[in-house]
């Protein structure tokens, strides 16, 4: 007996050493293999799983939207609108200035503007509208006016002139132009031309302008507020054309790129993904006739039922005043906007604010740390996709300087690739077999996305050349179509991916897209030059590239800054004017006979390093003034503003 309890009692702790043992082995294990799992979770998993969340959102996002639509069987922007006037009439939708509107009461006013349209411009269901306007409320009535009538809108940027403006009206063939009347200057420079094709010309205004043209607001005024019968829009379907919007893409004059009804509806989604709700408040001081202010900014807060600030024109000494007027939640923004804020001079109200979210491009990794440092805890989401283009990224992961993630889950609904190309051609490299290359880890590549039945790319109205030159075929595989989206970017090792540049004739400055051969065709009409090449250079702290120009003189001409300024002043906006211009003897070209641009851009603008005479465009002496080291010492230190 006594033996069994002493053998029991040691069998016992035997036992307890054996598991006291196995614990520890097992600690031991847990200790080892938890790092490692902590490193492998926080690097690899937890990007995985937020993938795979916001990949689930993308698809699910467009797939409410437009599953609303087929309900309501009502067309485009007009989809949730009108759900919100009947349900939240009263709920506040436009402010602007010291005027603000509700969702009936913009109702209302597209009402009266659908019928005087259909009175006095007898506007059929399929006619287009050209407008020619600053942000203002009128500009989102005329828009839903159209969408109710089912007209298309045009939308054209109010900073182009001349030879440009009269370009946009014959891919979308507008048979109407509605202007604001601050710019009837440039309205009549073209108004002959636009009357001679028929075109009536609209003004927003109580009282006509000038001969031929007709006011717009007094025939609003006694026009009807009854609503207008879905039988006005009964043909329009998903793919009808609902907005022709402009883009520079890489070569040329403005290019109208057809946006569907359907991509209307669904590109809400972008502004649902970064967490707009019907209570936010957002700011969109960025133009209306860009798909980012319009498709995402505007037609965002009508799916969300949210409230939309209008700003005519983006001013820095504004905006944190209008921010807290009217209790903002939420802004878009364009790189530069962001760094015209950090530039300002610090006050002790900076984070007296409601802004929770941004949404945008172009946003610098140091620009977004110095914003958040000084203004508060403001979530960015910097976006990337071309107006017509079939690319899309975001960086929902709030990684600083990024614009996405290369997220497996979203490639299988977008599918895109980042490709080698030819420096001097900026076409795809192509392999032994005939196929794109893949980019390694941290090289610099072209984006192209795949042309899919659910992801197409519709081109540019009345112009199957471009359309066809933005088409890469055979790209991965046989039989394959590709969009050459023309943009450069890089990623890192864990999948982020970085914006790097434009490919092309086509550089942006001041959040706008400057066709390279839209300005050399100004500049050769210059009595003096014989030939140009223009580009984008970099300058310091700025965003994006400003433009040069290097030019050749003619035989016994010399340079004349003044005319060339004025001439510029003419006809081309601010942004496109070339701030340098560089005088060469002899201009270089490839063996295609293009100009090469890429070592003039490498080159930059720094007299001490360039042997040419440059020139800098000197705004306050109207001419272009010759470039020394204290103008270039004065742009470096921002004591020149650019």
């Amino acid at each position: 007996m006594l033996f069994n309890k002493r053998e029991g009692r040691l069998d016992c702790f035997i036992v307890c050493c054996i598991e006291a043992c196995r614990m520890n082995i097992i600690l031991m294990i847990l200790l080892l293999i938890l790092p490692l799992w902590i490193i492998v979770k926080r690097t690899f998993l937890a990007n995985l799983w937020e993938d795979f969340k916001f990949a689930i959102k993308f698809i699910y996002f467009p797939l409410k939207i437009e599953k609303s639509v087929q309900f309501r069987r009502s067309a485009g922007v007009l989809d949730s609108f009108l759900q919100h006037v009947s349900t939240r009439p009263d709920h506040k939708f436009i402010l602007y200035q010291d005027q603000s509107y509700t969702y009936k009461e913009i109702d209302l006013k597209s009402n009266q503007a659908a019928w005087a349209l259909t009175q006095h411009a007898k506007l059929k269901q399929g006619d287009c509208v050209a407008i020619f306007s600053f942000n203002q409320p009128a500009y989102v009535w005329i828009w839903l006016a159209l969408a109710k009538l089912g007209c298309p809108m045009s939308c054209l940027n109010f900073n182009i002139r001349d030879k440009a403006l009269l370009q946009c009206f014959l891919p979308c063939e507008a048979k109407v132009l509605i202007a604001a009347a601050e710019l009837k200057p440039y309205v009549e420079e073209v108004l002959p031309r636009l009357l001679e094709q028929g075109i009536m010309v609209f003004y927003l205004s109580r009282e006509a302008l000038s001969d031929g043209t007709h006011s717009l607001l007094d025939k609003m005024d006694a026009a009807s507020e009854e609503p207008v019968p879905q039988s006005f829009r009964s043909n329009i379907s998903p793919e009808s054309p609902a907005l022709y919007i402009y883009t520079s893409g890489t070569t040329g004059l403005p290019k109208a790129a057809i946006i569907s009804q359907r991509r209307v509806f669904t590109g809400a989604s972008v502004i649902m993904l970064c967490g707009l709700t019907s209570k936010d408040v957002l700011y969109i001081p960025i133009p209306l006739y860009h798909s980012a202010g319009l498709i995402v900014g505007l037609r965002g807060c009508i799916q969300r039922g949210a409230t939309c600030v209008l700003k005519n024109k983006f001013s820095v000494s504004q905006f944190w005043d209008d921010c807290r007027k009217y209790k903002v939640t939420a802004f878009q923004y364009i790189g530069e906007i962001v760094r015209y804020l950090c530039n300002t001079q610090k006050k002790d109200n900076d984070k007296d604010h409601c802004i929770r979210f941004a949404l945008g491009n172009g946003l610098r990794a140091d620009v977004w740390r110095d914003f958040t440092q000084r203004f508060g805890k403001i979530e960015f989401y910097e976006l990337y996709g071309a107006t017509e283009g079939n690319a899309f990224f975001c960086n929902y992961s709030q990684k600083e300087g990024a614009i996405g993630r290369h997220n497996m889950f979203m490639k299988l609904v977008l599918p895109y690739e980042v490709v080698k190309y030819d420096k001097e051609t900026f076409e795809p490299l192509r392999d032994s077999k005939g196929r794109c290359i893949r980019t390694a880890t941290g090289e610099p590549g072209l984006v192209i996305g795949k042309i899919i039945k659910s992801n197409p790319f519709r081109g540019y109205a009345k112009n199957p050349s471009l359309t066809e030159k933005k088409i890469i075929r055979n790209a991965m595989v046989k039989g394959d179509m590709y969009f050459n989206s023309g943009d450069l970017v890089k990623s890192d090792k864990e999948g982020f991916v970085y914006f790097v540049d434009r490919t092309g004739d086509t550089y942006r400055w001041k959040g706008e897209n400057v066709a390279t051969t839209e300005v050399e065709d100004v500049l050769l009409t210059v009595d003096f030059i014989e030939l140009c090449n223009v580009y984008g250079v970099s300058v310091p702290y700025h965003e994006g590239r400003i433009g040069m120009a290097s030019i050749t003189l003619k035989e016994n001409r010399s340079f004349d800054g003044k005319k060339l300024y004025g001439i510029l002043l003419d006809y081309l906006p601010n942004y496109a004017r070339p701030r340098f211009v560089r005088i060469k003897d002899s201009m270089e070209i490839t063996g295609t006979y293009k100009h090469i641009k890429w070592h003039l851009m490498n080159d930059g603008f720094n007299p001490l390093t360039i042997k040419d005479h440059l020139y800098f465009l000197d705004e306050d002496v109207k001419s272009y003034v010759p470039m020394d080291q204290n103008i270039y010492n004065a742009i470096l230190e921002k004591k020149i503003k650019l």
